[in-house]
């Protein structure tokens, strides 16, 4: 069974400046190339931080205020923030990095767990090779019915390669997928639908597999989950 990788929906052309780069010229390439969000690399193209809209906003938010006092801890990098004249000083670092090899979904939960709208790509030597948005790990929906049905007979193939006797029939509509037939355990049938839904494009699984043995407790197929 195939799984989507960030290499299969990430921007390979990316936008990038260097430490140096002038705050005017980082809104400028935002606003040129409408993104929210630009990697700053070094020489060898290695990530360094990323700095967003949120970071040029600083010195939007904060213009004509006062420098913080010593006791005004909260908001002070954010101050900080909007004094600064060079993507290096406005960049949020380090920055939050996928492999082309990471998992789209895992990628989706790493943008919503550290609150970002993409991330930056790197090869294994740490060289930036893209960036992948949230609206890039929408992609996968986007596929035809036909191409994600191939997808589903290889999940329940992978899944009912140990039953002797069994059959399950699969139709997909509009991303929702609908599992049919029997076979022999109960660990086959829900092993079954978890790894079609694990299939890129897939919107909702309803399974309707019939089972002649419930090995429900001696059996548990959840290492299917480890899929990314």
């Amino acid at each position: 069974m195939r799984i989507w990788h960030v290499s299969d929906v990430m921007t390979s052309d990316v936008v990038t400046v260097g430490p140096a780069a002038p705050y005017r010229e980082v809104v400028a390439l935002l606003a040129a190339y409408r993104i929210n969000a630009v990697p700053v690399v070094d020489a060898d193209r290695r990530v360094l931080g990323v700095v967003s809209e949120s970071d040029l906003l600083r010195k939007v938010e904060y213009a004509g205020s006062d420098r913080p006092q010593w006791f005004e801890i909260r908001g002070r990098a954010a101050r900080r923030k909007a004094g600064a004249l060079t993507a290096g000083e406005l960049m949020t670092a380090p920055a939050e990095v996928v492999l082309a090899t990471t998992g789209i979904r895992t990628a989706a939960r790493r943008m919503d767990e550290a609150h970002v709208k993409q991330l930056p790509v790197e090869d294994l030597l740490g060289r930036l090779i893209g960036i992948v948005s949230r609206s890039d790990l929408l992609k996968e929906h986007l596929r035809h019915d036909d191409d994600i049905l191939v997808d589903v007979h290889a999940a329940v193939h992978e899944a009912t390669l140990t039953e002797r006797d069994g059959s399950v029939s699969a139709t997909v509509e509009r991303g929702q997928v609908t599992l049919t037939g029997r076979v022999e355990r109960w660990s086959t049938a829900i092993l079954a639908e978890r790894l079609v839904r694990l299939v890129a494009g897939v919107v909702f699984v309803d399974s309707r597999i019939a089972f002649d043995v419930d090995d429900h407790d001696l059996a548990d197929p959840a290492p299917a989950y480890f899929v990314a």
